[in-house]
């Protein structure tokens, strides 16, 4: 029998809806879009806690991550790390702090210390929501996933309703939360990043941003994507040592950069000798994949070099 309920749902007519000039803010310039939720995939001992913890003093003091990232507008943090003790979180943050010559005193970076937090079922949830709501967090990280439920994560069912969870942080107290999630032991090396979460597909399918480090060779390589805007560069990543005081992750290079510029000027030299050519026969005509192609044309474009036309694309004048 179906129940018949007299208030009707809020809509608007699309022409009301207010636009923004800049839709897309990042928590973390290129890495993380404001309260967004996703992961930072990767295998084990790929530096994902150094990662989170370096995003997190980021956003807890307003200085770029990894030295490269800006972060706009800065704000307390909320963190849970299950695999780590508390006096190895506080090296690690202390380490990247003095790195950045910071002091910790005044940081408003919050670990949560409870041995276990299940957030699959209550009191855990209702503590967790009620903790960030006293902190209002900018950021609230969790790592990893798998200490944080007794689910099955092949099951979709399962997974969804605990992703739910975490998207009602979301939205209820306006913060991005970041899961460290593992991939599997098996995955395709070819495949997409994200393809190779462990568990069910929406857990990759559920981000907002999402980071992914793997090891190329002896490199480890950071790639993201995003729902609402374009990859960051990839970019090699290295856990320097060299002083075990300030230990801290560093960018040393991009992936591809080279390979990447050199298409531009392909794709310019091309525009110059027509007046306009569609996406299809750039394609064509340079030979290649049609993701590389349109990073290409979006740096261009971003960057003033050309223009899209209802008929293709030209160089800007």
């Amino acid at each position: 029998m179906i129940a018949h309920h007299h208030q009707s749902l809020p809509v608007v007519r699309v022409a009301d809806i207010v636009t923004e000039e800049n839709p897309q803010r990042w928590l973390i310039d290129q890495l993380w879009g404001a309260s967004a939720v996703g992961v930072i995939g990767g295998a084990p001992k790929c530096s994902k806690t150094w990662l989170a913890l370096d995003m997190s003093l980021s956003v807890a003091t307003g200085t770029a991550c990894l030295d490269r990232y800006e972060v706009p507008d800065a704000g307390p943090v909320l963190v849970y790390l299950a695999e780590d003790s508390l006096p190895i979180v506080r090296e690690r943050v202390e380490g990247i702090a003095r790195h950045r010559d910071l002091r910790l005193d005044s940081v408003p970076l919050h670990v949560i210390t409870a041995p276990v937090l299940r957030l699959d079922r209550e009191p855990h949830r209702t503590q967790l929501l009620e903790t960030a709501r006293q902190l209002r967090p900018r950021l609230l990280l969790l790592d990893p996933l798998v200490r944080l439920h007794q689910i099955d994560e092949n099951r979709a069912t399962e997974v969804a309703e605990l992703l739910a969870y975490f998207r009602s942080l979301q939205r209820d107290l306006d913060v991005s939360v970041v899961l460290v999630h593992h991939t599997r032991k098996n995955a395709a090396g070819g495949a997409a990043a994200g393809l190779g979460l462990r568990g069910s597909g929406d857990i990759h399918a559920f981000g907002d941003s999402n980071l992914y480090l793997r090891r190329c060779g002896d490199r480890l390589m950071l790639s993201s994507e995003h729902r609402a805007a374009a990859a960051a560069q990839s970019v090699y990543l290295d856990l320097v040592t060299a002083d075990t005081e300030t230990m801290h992750l560093a960018v040393t290079g991009d992936v591809g950069g080279h390979r990447r510029r050199d298409l531009q000027k392909r794709v310019l030299d091309l525009l110059e000798q027509n007046a306009v050519l569609t996406r299809a026969k750039l394609r064509e005509t340079l030979s290649v994949k049609n993701e590389r192609l349109g990073e290409a044309l979006e740096a261009l474009q971003q960057a003033g070099r050309i223009t899209r036309t209802p008929t293709g694309w030209q160089r800007a004048s």
